[in-house]
């Protein structure tokens, strides 16, 4: 049922009462809380709207100090790699929160307004170690809410609509990257420090935004009304008994829920982390070293170059409700895999002609590419989960997944480019993405099926 329909019948009669609240979900399959997806979608918003500047502009930083592209592909990882550690337990707290009043949302709001501190300090670091402070300092605490905004969908919609709600989500993240590149174009060259300044404010007031039309306006929502299945037919009244049930039950800690991944007999879920790993990580390299290359390849200047992703955020936003909507439709794990292939061919455009217009339309369409793995991705993860009372930890899983990926791609792109030079970059990262469409043809072979949307 969606979550923001009250409970009304005792214990006595929960299972008649799921039937009869099952019904007017079944009847109205197409709804959607879409005020709520609004409000989610800025609070998400508002953290990408840092991480996007941060991989456009922070790699360029380092080149004051570090001269190795493998070096400053090892650095752009390290904040990610952080978030193996801190997500999954963030996660499981969250998930504990969400039963309360105020839902996931202390973690959030005071996450952002501490991570805007180290990032905004960035472009006041005079040498390599106090800008190191910084990066690890950002990394630390914006990876302790990150993984929880992103959960807050699993609280405010129903399962069977998630996956259109993250087609809407991502359409407004993908926002986020215009806005860095537009700061990148227009105030990067002026103003280095007020441009680093600007992505911390919004993050701050976004969140805070967020919160206050949806956070204390929508309490109820925040309760796990669906515990207990996947299916969203489960009752409230139940609900106490089934967390002190959970609670005793292996998913305590996030060591016992990875135990339960890893010997889960068809290993669906741990191959398509294997999966999540390699894409995310192609991602993170792309975004990563796009702005050196510029500066190497194409003679641009730092802001020039950081405007590369400009086309690509707006190709990402007009296509991914439509790529939500067909993912619905034909599967994740077949959708993923045209989305990789599409990736692989943009960035052998950008490799064929290396020119600002040919490099620009290659990364546009490889963010189409990566577009049908960002709706598709986290939503499959959660259809595996064993029970919907740790969405937030497997959401921490998925970053696991993720986050490694994009803590060693852009070091292993960086590695090539040392050996090969910037010029062939993007054939590297064809090939790698090549490897990556390997990945999750095994991953569909093992599934022995697509994975379709949990509805």
């Amino acid at each position: 049922m969606l979550p923001d329909e009250p409970p009304q019948p005792p214990a006595s009669v929960a299972a008649p009462a799921a039937l009869v609240e099952a019904a007017p979900a079944a009847e109205r399959p197409e709804r959607m809380n879409r005020s709520a997806v609004l409000w989610v979608a800025l609070a998400i918003f508002a953290q990408e709207s840092v991480w996007n500047f941060y991989d456009a502009q922070v790699p360029a930083q380092l080149r004051q100090f570090v001269s190795s592209a493998t070096v400053i592909g090892l650095i752009m990882g390290l904040d990610t790699g952080l978030g193996v550690i801190i997500q999954p337990w963030t996660g499981l707290i969250s998930d504990r929160l969400a039963r309360s009043r105020t839902g996931r949302w202390p973690i959030v709001v005071a996450g952002a307004c501490v991570a805007a501190v180290p990032f905004a300090l960035i472009p006041w670091a005079t040498g390599l170690p106090m800008l190191m402070l910084c990066i690890f300092a950002f990394g630390l605490t914006a990876n302790s809410f990150k993984g929880v905004t992103e959960t807050l969908v699993s609280d405010y919609v129903a399962p069977q609509q998630r996956g259109r709600a993250q087609g809407f989500i991502k359409a407004g993240v993908s926002l986020t990257i215009i806005v860095s590149a537009l700061i990148s174009l227009l105030v990067v060259d002026h103003s280095l420090k007020a441009a680093f300044a600007i992505p911390p404010v919004l993050m701050v007031v976004m969140v805070t935004l967020s919160y206050c039309f949806l956070g204390r306006r929508h309490p109820t929502a925040l309760r796990r009304e669906d515990t207990g299945t996947g299916t969203g037919t489960g009752t409230d009244t139940d609900t106490d008994t089934d967390t002190d049930t959970d609670q005793a039950d292996p998913f305590s800690s996030p060591w016992a829920v990875l135990k339960d991944l890893v010997r889960e007999p068809s290993r669906a879920r741990l191959l398509l982390m294997a999966g999540i790993f390699c894409f995310a990580g192609m991602w993170a390299a792309l975004r990563s070293l796009t702005t050196p290359y510029g500066t190497e390849v194409l003679g641009m200047t730092r802001g020039a170059a950081g405007g590369i992703a400009l086309p690509g955020a707006i190709a990402f936003l007009v296509c991914v409700v439509p790529l939500a909507y067909l993912s619905h439709r034909l599967g994740e794990l077949r959708m993923i895999r045209y989305g990789i292939a599409l990736f692989v061919a943009g960035l052998l455009v950008g490799f064929a002609e290396p020119t600002p217009a040919f490099t620009a339309a290659s990364v546009a369409i490889a963010s189409i590419g990566y577009a049908v793995f960002s709706v598709n991705g986290l939503v499959a993860l959660w259809g595996l989960a064993p029970n919907n009372r740790v969405l937030g930890a497997y959401t921490g899983l998925y970053t696991v997944a993720s986050a490694s990926g994009m803590a060693l791609g852009p070091a292993l792109l960086g590695a090539t480019v040392d050996l090969t030079g910037w010029r062939y970059m993007f054939l590297n990262a064809a090939v790698l993405g090549a490897v990556t469409f390997a990945v999750f043809t095994l991953v569909a072979r093992r599934a022995g099926r697509p994975l379709a949307a949990a509805s």
